[in-house]
């Protein structure tokens, strides 16, 4: 415990450190801001470093392995419908929860005068992520090359981007990007691997990666989707 504690000050300060040397040359070289200001962007980093210590402390004793002991035992009840039932809820309630998501949601909202509104777009792009993580908890099932889904999955991106609204496009792949953050990742991955485990003649390297991948291209289309019913 002590150890894992020690590597996470590591990491962490090795995350933070650099982003607050750079503000810290700006400040003193270039920008100049208000004492007042750039006080609170040192107590800031403070703060997530702080944050960043214990969030990772939490995922390496919380969120990873409850996610692999999720994945290990739903395909146990050997029902599909069960695994795919629940592979959507987790995926649809981890997104909820993503921080980046909020923060995308929360600047939409501000810019768009309220047109998009934060909790909307939230449940979209959740909604987005838990259908394409139950996809790829269905491949794992069915042993359908990966390849197929994303040729499939960035094709739509493709033909939605050129009959969506020019507005919502940029949105949607932001959209996909911020759902691969600090909580989605770990459960996501831990849930794959989980389940690849317990079923038989499956390899965890080639079948238990690839549903972030796929988790993030739900929220593209998505929100695409959305613009469509907006324009």
């Amino acid at each position: 415990m002590k150890s894992d504690l020690k590597e996470n000050l590591k990491e962490v300060v090795l995350a933070v450190l650099p982003i607050t040397l750079v503000v810290i040359l700006l400040q003193v070289f270039l920008v100049s801001l208000p004492w007042a200001e750039f006080s609170r962007f040192l107590i800031g980093a403070a703060m997530v470093l702080l944050g960043l210590l214990l969030f990772l402390q939490g995922v390496k004793i919380g969120l990873l392995p409850m996610g692999e002991a999720v994945g290990s035992e739903l395909p146990k009840h050997g029902s599909m419908f069960f695994l795919l039932f629940f592979a959507f809820v987790l995926g649809f309630a981890v997104t909820v929860a993503e921080p980046d998501v909020r923060v995308l949601a929360h600047q939409v909202d501000k810019v768009s005068d309220g047109l998009v509104g934060s909790n909307l777009l939230i449940l979209t792009v959740a909604a987005g992520v838990a259908f394409f993580v139950t996809m790829a908890m269905l491949r794992i099932v069915l042993r359908v090359p990966i390849a197929w889904l994303y040729g499939a999955s960035y094709l739509i991106i493709i033909v939605l981007s050129y009959i969506a609204p020019a507005s919502f496009v940029p949105i949607a792949f932001d959209s996909g990007g911020v759902t691969t953050g600090p909580v989605t990742v770990p459960f996501i991955l831990a849930l794959g691997l989980g389940t690849v485990a317990v079923m038989g003649g499956r390899s965890s390297f080639a079948d238990g990666f690839g549903l972030v991948g796929l988790a993030s291209v739900g929220p593209v289309i998505g929100v695409m989707i959305l613009g469509l019913i907006y324009g």
